[in-house]
């Protein structure tokens, strides 16, 4: 099954953080950072949603919409590719985010900019664009593996994030979701995107997950 680090480092996954780091006028290196670190807290924060009959069926409502068919996938060079990035797309963006976390998305672009080192404007517009290119990836992912069901929604997600289920993530959104905004939580989940915080998470979950990506140990 494809996993979050497939789509990272697939062609779609380069040109996905090429094109954001680009239109953003944001260091390249910081842009990886922080699409890094999104991804796997929208898909979190989704398979946190799947939980409920409720809503995993609203997910595979809006994965089977046509809009997420997995077509954004073969337009990416076009959409970041020019003068900015398409309306259509942040809109969408903004919607899913607004839906997977519940009005707390400043929390999560909060935690995104503090562990990659992008500014809170910056990190909140990569996650809009992660979200659309995510939901076309599942989308697609869906279609081939003819998921229909919460228990299906469930797999896919939770093998997309790895590590056996992504407790480590669940954690980490249902804290971010959960928080004030008060700076503490933020840097304690910005610490974990880091891979930092001690023996257990060093190869498990998120932190792990990143830490692979970036060479961290």
């Amino acid at each position: 099954m494809a996993s979050i680090l497939d789509l990272l480092n697939s062609d779609i996954g380069k040109t996905l953080i090429s094109g954001a780091s680009q239109q953003l006028g944001q260091d390249k290196a910081k842009t990886t950072s922080a699409m890094s670190a999104a991804l796997p807290l929208i898909l979190g924060a989704m398979k946190n949603n799947a939980k409920t009959p409720e809503g995993a069926a609203g997910l595979l409502k809006a994965l089977g919409n046509d809009k997420h068919g997995g077509g954004i996938l073969d337009n990416l060079g076009n959409i970041l590719g020019g003068g900015g990035i398409d309306d259509n797309v942040m809109k969408d963006g903004a919607g899913i985010l607004g839906h997977v976390f519940g009005g707390k998305e400043q929390n999560v672009a909060n935690a995104v900019s503090k562990s990659s080192g992008v500014d809170m404007g910056s990190a909140m517009n990569i996650l809009k664009v992660a979200a659309p290119v995510l939901m076309g990836f599942l989308g697609k992912q869906s279609r081939q593996q003819g998921v229909s069901d919460q228990s299906g929604i469930g797999s896919l997600l939770g093998g997309m994030l790895g590590g056996g289920g992504g407790q480590k993530e669940q954690s980490m959104v249902e804290r971010l979701l959960d928080s004030d905004g008060d700076g503490s939580i933020i840097d304690d989940v910005a610490g974990m995107l880091l891979g930092g915080g001690g023996g257990s998470q060093k190869k498990s979950g998120l932190g792990g997950l990143l830490g692979g990506l970036f060479g961290k140990k």
